[in-house]
């Protein structure tokens, strides 16, 4: 009997409070990227006597308040939240507040709390994500294989990001697909996924990496996958052959330019030497042949019976 009074007391509740929240016309989930700002807003459907709307900021250990529009006050904006925080439609039945340069600290829930007479508090909640995306990077080399490239999309969020390749065209198939994530230590997570596609000859196609979070945020980068050239095979043996016939030629002028190099060298070495064996034999032909003049100078300057016959006449 208990259990049913209590199930009874929930369900009554809920109910209550569920239609206090039918009064109200709110954004229950806010996204907004690091940096930018977000709008709150809170629409009273049903026209209230409202003294005053508080804002607040609710926190592990309890609530803050953020910001309060009062009948007889006016707005007013807590100091904590100073510089952040504004009013953007001033009002008691349509209240909105625009926060600044979010960042990971604002992300959470917001209240907006109507105090009307005689209903009391009218109360909606709404949850801010803020979310950080960078853009993603996308690599392709070639594989090992001609017929392969290695793809790799890499990109860096909060929460952690989908990555996701895709292939426009279906003459593409991509296999060993992997994935590795990297917390970094500003909250953020690096993931890179890396895939193995196989193409065929003849194709320069795209290849796409897409990139997002849950709250429905996405970036895209887009890179083109070179063609495979297919050579013929008499192509290639008349590259080879031409090839062969470069590298011969390389060789026979290599080998010709060494032993015209070695005999200008033995001939440079030994041509001292066959001089100083040569000028012996140049110097007794000289003596040979000044020998006989010397011989008949002598014999013509001996007297002839004659010149001493004058001599002693």
């Amino acid at each position: 009997m208990a259990n049913s009074a209590l199930l009874y007391f929930l369900f009554v509740s809920a109910v209550f409070h569920k239609g206090l929240n039918s009064v109200i016309q709110a954004q229950r989930n806010v996204a907004a990227a690091v940096g930018e700002q977000a709008c709150l807003n809170c629409l009273l459907i049903q026209t209230k006597e409202v003294h005053q709307v508080t804002w607040q900021k609710i926190l592990p250990d309890g609530e803050r308040t953020v910001a309060t529009d009062n009948l007889h006050f006016g707005q007013r904006v807590d100091p904590y939240f100073s510089g952040k925080v504004e009013f953007q439609d001033a009002g008691l039945q349509n209240t909105s507040i625009l926060i600044r340069n979010l960042t990971e600290q604002d992300e959470g829930y917001y209240r907006c709390m109507f105090n009307t007479y005689p209903d009391g508090a009218l109360i909606a909640t709404i949850c801010l994500n803020v979310h950080e995306l960078h853009e993603p990077v996308l690599h392709v080399r070639e594989s090992n294989s001609p017929e392969e490239v290695v793809v790799s999309c890499s990109a860096t969020g909060r929460p952690a990001p989908t990555v996701t390749i895709t292939l426009p065209h279906q003459d593409l198939n991509f296999f060993h697909n992997t994935s590795v994530s990297v917390r970094n230590n500003n909250s953020t997570v690096t993931v890179t996924k890396t895939a193995v596609l196989s193409r065929r000859h003849g194709n320069s196609t795209q290849v796409m990496c897409t990139v997002g979070v849950f709250y429905g945020v996405h970036k895209e980068v887009f890179k083109m996958i070179p063609e495979v050239k297919k050579s013929l095979p008499d192509e290639k043996s008349g590259v080879n052959s031409s090839s062969r016939s470069r590298t011969s030629i390389i060789i026979s002028a290599l080998t010709t330019c060494g032993i015209i190099t070695a005999v200008v060298f033995l001939w440079r070495r030994h041509k001292p030497q066959n001089r100083t064996q040569e000028s012996p034999q140049e110097n007794v032909q000289v003596r040979l042949r000044s020998t006989p003049v010397k011989t008949e100078e002598r014999t013509n300057t001996n007297p002839t019976p004659v010149s001493s016959r004058r001599l002693f006449e």
